[in-house]
Parts: C-alpha cells; sequence; structure tokens
C-alpha cells in the first residue's frame, strides 16, 4: 500500500511538474480563456439578476446563451492545451482551436449522461438505504449514513467519468463512448486523480480555512493567487494527466482505435 502510494504521488508530481512548465511558457494565452470564462460565469449571473423581472423567456434564453459560450470557451481551452502539448515548437492561435459544432453538441449529450449517473448512482444508495427503515433504527441515523455514504459515491462516480471531454475534443468520440472510456482509463488511476486534485484544491482549502477564521487579508491574497496562477495550471495538469493515462491505458481498445471510433 505505501509502494502504491509513493508510486501515485511521484505520479502526481511528474504532472505538476510539467504542467507548471507549459502553464509559465504559455501563461498569458491560458489564463486569457480561463479569464473569459469566468467572466461569462459571472455576466450570466448579473444577466439573470436583471432579467428576471422583465422577461422570463429572456431571461431563460440569455442564460442558454452564455451556457452555451462558457462550454464553447472550456472546449477551446482544452483544444488548445491539446495543441500546445502535441505542437510545443510552434505558435497556437486560440481561433484555430473553436471546437465545432457536432464537438459542442456531443459535450452537451455527454453533460446530461453525466448527471444521469450522478442521479443514477445517488438513488441506488437510496434504495438501498430503504430497508433500513423497517429494522428499528432510527431515521436521523439511516439519513445520515444514507448521505455521507451518497456523497463519497457521487464523488467516486463524479472523478471516473469527469474526464469525458478530453475524449470529445481529442478522440472526437460521441457522448456514450467518451463515458464510457472515461470509466475504463480512470480505472486503477483513482488514488492518484485524487491526489492531484487534492494539490490542486490546496489552495482553495486555504482560502476557505482563513476565511473561516477570519482573516480577511490573507485569505484574499491566497484567493487571488488561486484564481491567477492555480486555475490555469489546473486545466493543464487535467489535461496532461488524461494524456498519461491515454498512454498507459491497456484495455480492449488501444487508443489509435479510439481514434477511428465514431
Amino acid at each position: 500500500m505505501i509502494e502504491f502510494l509513493k508510486e501515485s504521488t511521484f505520479a502526481v508530481n511528474e504532472v505538476i511538474s510539467k504542467a507548471w512548465t507549459v502553464t509559465k511558457r504559455n501563461y498569458f494565452s491560458i489564463a486569457t480563456l480561463c479569464f473569459l470564462m469566468f467572466i461569462t460565469s459571472n455576466a450570466s449571473g448579473l444577466m439573470a439578476f436583471f432579467l428576471k423581472d422583465v422577461s422570463k423567456g429572456l431571461s431563460i434564453l440569455m442564460a442558454f446563451i452564455f451556457v452555451m459560450f462558457y462550454f464553447t470557451i472550456n472546449l477551446s481551452l482544452f483544444k488548445y492545451i491539446f495543441h500546445l502539448l502535441d505542437d510545443e515548437e510552434h505558435d497556437v492561435s486560440i481561433v484555430s482551436t473553436i471546437p465545432t459544432r457536432k464537438q459542442i453538441i456531443r459535450f452537451l449529450v455527454a453533460t446530461l449522461y453525466f448527471m444521469l449517473c450522478i442521479v443514477g448512482v445517488y438513488s441506488i444508495v437510496v434504495l438501498i438505504a430503504f430497508p433500513f427503515i423497517y429494522t428499528g433504527i432510527k431515521m436521523d441515523i439511516i439519513t445520515n449514513v444514507a448521505i455521507s455514504v451518497g456523497v463519497v459515491a457521487i464523488f467516486i462516480t463524479w472523478i471516473r467519468i469527469s474526464f469525458f471531454p478530453f475524449f470529445i475534443i481529442d478522440k472526437d468520440l460521441p457522448p456514450f463512448l467518451s463515458i464510457k472510456f472515461s470509466l475504463a482509463t480512470t480505472k486503477g488511476n483513482f488514488t492518484k486523480i485524487f491526489l492531484l486534485l487534492l494539490v490542486l484544491l490546496s489552495f482553495h482549502l486555504l482560502y476557505l480555512f482563513f476565511s473561516y477564521i477570519h482573516w480577511p487579508v490573507v485569505s484574499f491574497f491566497i484567493n487571488i493567487l488561486s484564481s491567477f496562477i492555480i486555475v490555469p495550471l489546473s486545466s493543464v495538469a487535467l489535461t496532461i494527466a488524461y494524456r498519461k493515462m491515454m498512454s498507459e491505458y491497456k484495455g480492449d481498445a488501444e487508443p489509435d482505435i479510439i481514434h477511428n471510433i465514431v
């Protein structure tokens, strides 16, 4: 177990090190896309606030437009990072990394599958917990245990299937197969992904901690550092982690075969 954790730690260090190199070399372009995502997310919230009393239909339409725009930028970011990893010696245009309409539609459908998987996992936990109501155990105990188990199950499921956008962008896979191969490639890599996410989320956890103990100045600077450094680094690190898992994948379909599946 200790050796496995050591290997996982070294793998995470390798991903973080390479991600830092790529991010540092292309910081402004990557940060620009992250900033556009931030602006889009906040602008949609403001637009919803101002339009809520004007027209519900217009509010829904604008929300849909902003969501589509956000997803497009998000996919462009991943596609841009792929180009940087594959063509490190040449400049890559951000405009050339805009996803196709088919990729955006596939991403939206796969996101729907993603949410259904999350709901399905929690529903299974609830169904398993339901018979315990008739065993005499207090209801609040059953509820607390079911919620705790459900959160853990959802977290594990989220990690296992959250790499589906990379398959859509990198391998041009349809929605269901992108979910399927995310499950396949993350099998055996859960600890590595968890440690990677723990490292990437460490600054946000520090921000929450210092906010909780009412150190506003420290929490402010940590939040700034997280927004301008960790967020761009995280996007690159997850993309590199995906590529590393694909290079080590030994399942039924090799990466070159996956590329031909549409």
